[in-house]
């Protein structure tokens, strides 16, 4: 079974200017190299894939109805959304150290609400009308993950059940 994490924004920029930014910080960082571009990350059906082998995609949302967990759990709409699918036979805890190594700094240069999470079950980071909070999990947030994160931030854990 594939593990998957997506982070979902609720932004005024599009996929592809997501995708820009997303592919400019990962091969600034070394996670990705020359071969991830744009168009490779926003292509339907096809991943880039990191130096790990994290498969990952940049896609628009549809408009999700209503009783959509987000929707109703957090009380945004997705516009853009990330797919992280982490490899098979590769250490996944690296593999979601490279996931912060991205998200962390697109987070700085996009704007608007963000969800990062485990198929809606467990959310790793969630930002709300510019407050970015973690998960309070030290298995999720060790300290080394922690400090990849540059944005003021609290730690609070949030679920997608509505409040």
């Amino acid at each position: 079974m594939a593990i998957d994490y997506d982070l979902d924004i609720a932004t005024s920029a599009s996929a592809v200017e997501v995708a820009a930014r997303l592919a400019e910080t990962g091969r600034g960082n070394g996670v990705f190299d020359a071969s991830v571009t744009v168009e490779r990350l926003t292509e339907r059906g096809v991943f880039a894939v990191s130096r790990l082998g994290t498969s990952v995609t940049v896609l628009p949302q549809p408009t999700p109805h209503p009783w959509h967990p987000i929707v109703e759990g957090l009380g945004f709409t997705p516009t853009v959304g990330v797919g992280f699918r982490m490899a098979k036979g590769v250490d996944v805890s690296d593999q979601q150290d490279d996931m912060i190594r991205l998200v962390a700094p697109l987070l700085e240069k996009v704007d608007g609400d963000a969800v990062l999470h485990f198929q809606y079950e467990v959310i790793w980071l969630l930002r709300r009308n510019g407050d970015l909070s973690l998960n309070e999990r030290d298995d999720l947030w060790r300290p080394r993950r922690l400090a990849m994160v540059t944005s003021p931030c609290r730690r609070e854990t949030h679920s997608m059940e509505p409040e």
